[in-house]
C-alpha cells in the first residue's frame, strides 16, 4: 500500500479497494492555496500506484465542498506573476494537474456536498461520476475576479453542457444548484445533502468491487476525448488567464474581494 502520510491538505483512507481523498483545509472552508493544489497534482499519480485501489472517492466536509483559489492570498502578493509566498505562477503546474487526473485509469466518483467553485468545481467535474446536493452550488467564476477561465473549465464545460450554456456560465462567473446542474448534465445526481455521501460511496465501492480491467480501459476510452479536448484548449487558456494575472483588473478585484465590495474594472 501507498505511503499518504505526507498528505495535508488531503486526508486518504484505503479500505475494501476504495481510496476516499477528503479535502482537509476545513478552517479555510477548503480553499487551494500552493500546497493544497501541489498535492493534488500529485495525488493522482500515488493512486495510479497503489495495488489495493480500484476506485477512488473524492469528497470534502462542512458547507463547502472548496471554495476554490484562495482570493485572500491573491490579494497579498507583490504582482501578478507571484503567489502569496512569492513562487512564480506556473501555468504547466496547472496542466499538470488537470492531465495528471485524467490519466489515472482508475474510476473515480465525487461527491459534492456544498458549494464548489472555480478550480475546485473543475475537478468535480473531470471526475467520472458526480453526486451533488440539490442546493450545493457549482461554478466557475474567474471572470469575477478579472481572471480567465484557464484551469480546465474551458475545456470541460462544454462538453457537459454545451458549447452555448458553457459560455454563458464561464463569462458570467454564474453559480448554479445541484438540482439544476443535474438537470443540464453538469452533474449525474442531485439527491438532498445527508444523501450525497451514501450515494456516492454505493457508486464507488461497486465499482471498486466490479471487473477492474474492464471498467478503467472503458474509461481510458472515453477519457480520450477528453484529453483531446484538453490539449487543444489547456494551453492557451492557461496562459491567457496567466496574462491577466497582471492586469489591473485582477489586483482591483482581489483588493475589492478583501475590502467586501463590489470591484470597479477598468479593463487595464
Amino acid at each position: 500500500m501507498t505511503d499518504y502520510s505526507r498528505y495535508e491538505c488531503l486526508k486518504i483512507e484505503v479500505a475494501n479497494k476504495l481510496a476516499t481523498v477528503t479535502f482537509n483545509r476545513p478552517d479555510a472552508y477548503h480553499a487551494l492555496n500552493r500546497e493544497f493544489i501541489a498535492e493534488l497534482r500529485s495525488i493522482w499519480f500515488d493512486l495510479s500506484e497503489d495495488a489495493a485501489v480500484n476506485a477512488v472517492l473524492v469528497r470534502s466536509t462542512g458547507r463547502f465542498f472548496s471554495v476554490g483559489g484562495d482570493v485572500k492570498a491573491m490579494s497579498n502578493r507583490p504582482g501578478g506573476d507571484f503567489l502569496a509566498d512569492g513562487e512564480i505562477a506556473d501555468p504547466a503546474k496547472g496542466r499538470r494537474l488537470v492531465l495528471n487526473l485524467l490519466e489515472l485509469d482508475k474510476p473515480i466518483v465525487c461527491a459534492i456536498q456544498g458549494d464548489a467553485i472555480g478550480l475546485a468545481a473543475t475537478v468535480a467535474l473531470l471526475c467520472d461520476i458526480t453526486v451533488a446536493s440539490e442546493t450545493a452550488r457549482i461554478g466557475d467564476p474567474h471572470v469575477r475576479i478579472g481572471l480567465v477561465a484557464g484551469d480546465g473549465g474551458a475545456a470541460i464545460w462544454p462538453l457537459l453542457v454545451g458549447i452555448s450554456r458553457a459560455k454563458e456560465f464561464l463569462m458570467r462567473g454564474s453559480l448554479i444548484n445541484g438540482k439544476e446542474a443535474e438537470r443540464i448534465g453538469l452533474v449525474n445526481y442531485a439527491v438532498p445533502t445527508e444523501q450525497v455521501l451514501p450515494k456516492a460511496t454505493e457508486i464507488a465501492q461497486e465499482l471498486a468491487d466490479g471487473a477492474t480491467w474492464a471498467i478503467r480501459w472503458t474509461k481510458l476510452s472515453v477519457n480520450r476525448i477528453l484529453k483531446q479536448n484538453m490539449h487543444m484548449i489547456l494551453d492557451a487558456s492557461m496562459s491567457l488567464e496567466h496574462e491577466t494575472m497582471h492586469m489591473q483588473d485582477h489586483r482591483e478585484a482581489t483588493k475589492a474581494f478583501a475590502e467586501k465590495r463590489k470591484p470597479k474594472f477598468t479593463g487595464k
